[in-house]
């Protein structure tokens, strides 16, 4: 083979690699520019998408009623917090099905996440004597509740008055 054709191979191999790398990576600057932004919060979502996405109902009477959806790459994250009485917390708890009862929570100087940040509330683990549980509701045959892998409670200031419910689903 002459050096002009082996020139030109390297030549169209070279340039047939940077085509590919380029339509792969800004074929559609507009779905680059979205993955940069993960995780972000959905515009316009709030307390009656999460509470809907849980098949939960916010107790009437609730108060300090907040929510959100943290949009992510795999899988969305529903927050809903309110106050209610300590009863109607349990309850809730209860209705969740959840395969371990309510428990104290150990209580953790660093939060895991910073999802409650985001109504400027403390994050759950941190909260002293918050009682938890989580469940899968699949795993426990919740029809109700199929779209969801997992839900979890905390609620907080148990003795109070009225007691803090922290849920997160996704």
């Amino acid at each position: 083979m002459s050096r002009r054709h082996r020139a030109y191979g390297t030549l169209s191999a070279t340039l047939a690699s940077a085509l590919l790398v380029a339509s792969c990576s800004a074929a559609d600057p507009a779905r680059a520019a979205r993955e940069d932004i993960y995780p972000h919060w959905k515009k316009g979502a709030g307390a009656t998408e999460a509470a809907a996405f849980m098949k939960v109902e916010v107790p009437k009477g609730a108060a300090d009623v907040k929510g959100a959806v943290q949009v992510n790459p795999q899988e969305d994250i529903y927050l809903l917090t309110f106050r209610t009485d300590r009863t109607t917390a349990i309850r809730l708890a209860e209705d969740l099905a959840p395969e371990e009862p309510l428990e104290r929570w150990k209580v953790r100087p660093t939060p895991s996440s910073e999802h409650f940040r985001h109504f400027g509330l403390p994050e759950p683990e941190t909260v002293p004597d918050a009682l938890h549980a989580g469940v899968c509701p699949p795993c426990v045959e919740d029809h109700r509740r199929r779209e969801v892998s997992w839900i979890e409670i905390h609620l907080g200031d148990v003795e109070a008055v009225r007691t803090r419910v922290y849920l997160r689903a996704y």
